[in-house]
């Protein structure tokens, strides 16, 4: 099933070079090496999904931590933009699982203080909060608060939030953690709506729920521990990227129910009990 007329411009968009990490001298990553480059799917807007998958305590969060500007590497590099500079704190919109927001503000001015930061005028802010929860369908929210909200609501009120304060930019981190089928299928549709505002859009998912990640990605990262030959353990790195697009798995909205999806997901489903 391939996907026709696609291709990938040279222009890079986030670029980590040769990360690692480590606590006390014991090694959590090791080398990785990332490129997410700028998607041209003619007739369409269409930003950038990329996956991060792999088992629990492998190291995602803290590569999480590392790609938003949240924590330093132990050496390494990591670049974002169309420029191509070091990422900072503040340049990468995250939404943590907790979906962290104002408790005693009401949605509307939760989103009305995120386009300010962006230094939008409070008009101007009011006006692109309440495109924001048009576009998710939260518009009769807008006056509650966020204990009034369901999981699935906050959630997608938390990537509304990042989107008008950070620029292109989106990590979460797992972000289908404990939802029911439903709440996983309009998870996926908000995270394909945020892609599809702006060509650069570009989301990073973190997770491990890898029928999730097939269903909404474009590409997958999968980690694993580097192992030198007498079993020492060198830390965790990217030991295989899955390209979606030249599958013919990407922006169809039934794939879930083809036999490249299925075939797909016991592939990676393997490579994931080798980490």
């Amino acid at each position: 099933m391939a996907s026709l007329f696609v291709y990938k411009k040279d222009k890079v968009l986030l670029h980590a070079s040769y990360v690692c990490l480590s606590f006390d001298g014991i090694p959590i990553l090791h080398n990785i090496n990332l490129t997410i480059r700028d998607i041209i799917r003619p007739g369409a807007i269409q930003g950038q999904i990329v996956a991060l998958l792999g088992p629990s305590g492998i190291g995602k969060t803290q590569l999480f931590k590392i790609l938003a500007g949240m924590r330093k590497p132990t050496s390494g590099t990591v670049l974002v933009t169309e420029q191509l500079i070091p990422v900072r704190a503040g340049m990468v919109g995250v939404v943590a699982q907790t979906y962290p927001l104002f408790k005693n503000r009401t949605v509307l001015s939760n989103l009305m203080i995120a386009a300010q930061l962006r230094g939008h005028a409070k008009a101007d802010a009011k006006a692109k909060a309440l495109e924001a929860l048009a576009l998710y369908g939260l518009t009769e929210k807008a006056g509650m608060y966020p204990r009034q909200l369901s999981g699935g609501q906050r959630q997608r009120v938390a990537i509304a939030q990042q989107i008008l304060s950070s620029e292109h930019f989106l990590l979460m981190d797992e972000p289908f953690s404990g939802l029911d089928p439903v709440m996983k299928d309009r998870a996926c549709d908000a995270i394909l709506k945020m892609s599809q505002l702006d060509e650069l859009n570009t989301v990073i998912v973190v997770t491990h729920d890898i029928a999730s990640a097939v269903t909404i990605a474009d590409t997958v990262w999968l980690m694993g521990r580097v192992r030198q030959a007498d079993g020492t353990v060198m830390g965790a790195t990217i030991i295989k990227e899955y390209d979606l697009i030249e599958r013919g798995l990407a922006w169809h909205p039934d794939i879930t129910k083809t036999p490249e999806f299925q075939s797909t997901m016991i592939e990676i489903r393997n490579d994931f009990n080798l980490c």
